[in-house]
Formats: structure tokens, sequence, C-alpha cells
């Protein structure tokens, strides 16, 4: 049995994987003789006590108005992360759905009332520390993380993704994904760049990594990296606005300006996991550079073409990948053929081009929701259609079974056992972070039996 504080997190974790209980918790009372108000959108009245007091209502423009139903009927959605409540004003608002309405909530008191049906977690928030429990029997458990594992490891683990119904994350697996959280649409990229004409000196390329990437010393020879991040960080940023993160965002049209001045974008998500595809990769694209990549192991199923980035993988050394970059700088036609998708009709892959069609959130987009909305409004409409299927199973148990629970994957957040970009594990230093998250991963005593030899274990993945 584990010792100490991962112990005690395994602990609770699973206490957090039973699926409890009995009753559906107290409802909340509503107060007589206490003055009611109407609230505009139908004469719904809520009265104090209730803990999701004046409801105010949200619909996305493309949703059709269903029937009106009175606001103390409605299903609730309690955000347990209360910080990422997508609404403007108050603790609770009716939001219109395509197949209904439902009312969200960021009040914790709305906990056991009987009509909340779901609680939404932001996956870096989350902590089994601050879980509610008991878990109740009648309320499914839904999760939008669309960060790495390097912000919630726990997630990445069976036992630990398992605690949820839903889930909304990069991994096109997940029940609402989130693959494509960065590209705003195929309209975008297929403005033709400016040229970058070479100068005098060396070939330049820009980097913005964490630290930790061995890499990043293995390309320093020959050609002179800029380094604007902690990593290396061998330059600054032109001004004191673009320094300071609370003025400058990683949008900012300054910043974004002063990059695209590099022909070349050296790229390295934080984690490597199938369709995890952040800024990193997306925003050289958008300004017209090639990103020298690595991170995704499924990044090709995602790109405009078969010649719009440099894989970093594909080659055998970073001295191969360092000349092939040499002879693409040489080379302006070579070098232009990566960015041949922005001409029109240059984006042919057809499973990119679906999958923007077919997402049902937007990216400054008037017409689409956003994805927390979008998400708000796949858990209402799940719980409508568990509620319908509860219904019809109570009224005639023989002809329809009780709906069977929704429990997310392991696949909903798919990320391999990390291993580094070159060479073998054997040939790293102990000291390495990479080594110690390894050891960490494969020794994590409720996944895999461990025996231990001294200081040394001896691990074995369990399927």
């Amino acid at each position: 049995m584990a010792d100490g504080p991962t112990g005690a997190v395994l602990a609770l974790l699973g206490v957090l994987s039973v699926y409890a209980a009995s009753g559906s918790g107290p409802v909340v009372k509503e107060t007589r003789g206490e003055a009611e108000w109407a609230e505009p959108w139908d004469g719904a009245v809520f009265r104090p006590p209730s803990a999701l007091g004046a409801v105010g209502m949200t619909r996305s423009p493309r949703t059709p108005r269903p029937a009106r139903a009175e606001a103390g009927d409605l299903p609730v959605l309690l955000w347990w992360s209360p910080g990422l409540f997508p609404h403007f004003s108050g603790d609770s608002e009716r939001i219109e759905c395509a197949r209904g309405a439902c009312v969200a909530s960021r009040n914790r008191r709305a906990l056991r009332d009987s009509r909340t049906r779901a609680l939404l977690f932001y996956g870096t928030d989350f902590r089994a520390s601050d879980a509610p429990l008991p878990r109740l029997a009648h309320q499914s458990w839904a999760l939008l993380h669309e960060e790495s594992p390097l912000n919630n490891f726990l997630l990445s683990h069976g036992p630990g993704i398992r605690l949820f119904n839903l889930t909304s994350t990069f991994s096109r697996h997940s029940d609402y994904p989130l693959s494509l959280q960065w590209p705003s649409g195929t309209s975008a990229p297929r403005t033709l760049p400016l040229r970058r004409a070479r100068g005098p000196g060396p070939l330049r390329l820009q980097v913005f990594m964490p630290p930790g990437r061995t890499l990043l010393t293995a390309l320093l020879y020959p050609f002179q990296v800029d380094s604007y991040g902690k990593c290396l960080q061998n330059r600054e940023l032109p001004t004191a606005r673009l320094q300071d993160t609370a003025t400058a965002t990683t949008e900012d049209p300054e910043l974004l300006a002063f990059l695209s001045r590099y022909k070349f974008h050296l790229a390295l998500e934080n984690a490597i996991c199938n369709d995890y595809m952040t800024e990193k990769l997306w925003r050289p694209m958008h300004l017209g550079a090639v990103p020298v990549y690595r991170g995704s192991p499924s990044v090709r199923d995602w790109m405009p073409n078969n010649h719009s980035i440099i894989l970093i993988d594909d080659f055998e050394s970073p001295q191969k990948l360092a000349e092939f970059i040499d002879f693409l700088d040489k080379n302006d036609e070579e070098y232009m053929k990566y960015l041949a998708y922005k001409q029109p009709g240059g984006i042919t892959n057809q499973f990119l081009l679906d999958s923007l069609k077919h997402r049902e959130w937007g990216l400054n987009d008037p017409l689409l929701p956003n994805y927390l909305n979008g998400f708000e409004c796949f858990v209402c409409d799940h719980e409508l259609a568990r509620l319908d299927a509860e219904k019809a199973h109570a009224a005639s148990p023989g002809d329809s079974p009780i709906p069977e629970p929704h429990i997310a994957q392991p696949s909903h957040m798919d990320c391999p056992m990390p291993t580094p970009g070159f060479g073998n594990v054997e040939e790293i230093p102990e000291n390495d972070s990479l080594v110690q998250v390894r050891d960490h991963c494969i020794c994590f005593r409720f996944l895999w039996p461990c025996s231990e030899k001294g200081r040394t274990h001896s691990c074995a993945v369990v399927p």
C-alpha cells in the first residue's frame, strides 16, 4: 500500500471512484410568504433561499427556441470550478440548447438540490481534496480540460479519467473534442504572407519553449537560434510592453507582427499526446512561417496537406534536421512549397476540412458559441436525454431499459509513456526531469504492480 501524500491521494481517488449511493439528496425548500418576482422570459419564479437565485437566459444564435419550461423544473448544471463560469453576471443562467433548456449555476449551495443533474469541472483546477463527496447517484460528472497532462497528471491515468462521465479534451476520442481549439477556420490561413528576405547574417530561428529541452543545444550549431522564452532566452522582445505578459498576450498584433519576420519557428509541445496541438504549432502557420515541430504523434492527420510542417521525429539526428533547414533556407522554391496550402484550394486534407465544418463552436464567430458555452449545451442535452430515458423506464420498465452510465476512457487523454526525442532513456542522466516523470508514471502503484528492490523498481505494464 502506498505511503505518504501519494497514498493519501490514491486513497481519496478510491473513494471518489465509488459511484454512490442512496437517495438523491435533499431538495432545497422554498420559503412561503416571501415576495416573488417574475423573470422576463416566461414568468418563471424562484423564491429565496434557493441556491440558484435569480436566473438570466442565454441562447446560442443558431439554437432554435424550444418549448418553454418553468425554470424550477429545469435540470441544473453546476460549475464546480466557478472561475470558469461562462456568463457575465449572477450565479445562475438559463441556457437554451438544441434539446431544451437547463440552468447553469456556479453556486455550490445547489449541490444537494435534486434538480442538479451534472457537475462541471475544469481539469487544471480539479483536486481530489476538493471533490464533492459523497457523490450522488443521479449526478453526472463532466470534465473540460483542453490542457496537457502537465497541468494535472491524475487525469492521464485510468482511475483519474474514469471519475468522469463526460469529457471535453484535446483528444478526438473525447465526447466533445477540442482538438481544433486554435485554428479559427479554413479561410484564415489562406492569405499568402509577405516573403521574408534572408539577411546577411546566419539563419535565425524563433524559439518559444519551456525548460528541459535538450534538443535546443544540438540545434545551436551551425545556426543562430533566437529564444525569447525562458529556455535559453538569449534575446529580449523589442518593447517593454511585449515583455510584460500582463499587457501583451500571445495574440497581440504587435507580437504577431514581430514573430512573422522569422521563416522557421521551433515548436515543441510540453507533452506528447495524440491530438494535443497548441498555439506553438498553429500560430506560425497562421503567420506564414514553417513550424519545426515535435508534439502530437497524430499531427499529420490535422495538417492542411502533407507538406506544411517539418517534423523533428522524421530525422535521425539534430544534425540531419539542421542540414534540411539550411537547405530550405537557401532554396526559395523548396521553402515556398511548405506554404502552398495558403493558396486557394491548397488545403487538401478532407479530414481537416470536415472537422472544421462540423465543429459545433467557433473562435471569434458571432454565429457560434465559444467552446465553454458549447460544452455547457452538450452536457445539458445529454442530461435532458438521460432524464427522458429514465422517465421512459419508469413508465415501462419492460420496454425501456434503464440507461447505462457513460464512463470516460483513458483514450480521452491520449498520452503515451514519455520518451526522449533522440537516443535512449538509458543515456539520460538520472536527475533529468523526463526520467523522473517516466519513473513516476511507471511506478504509480494504483496503476501498475511494482516490486521494490532497494532503491530501484521493477515495473510491468498491465493491460
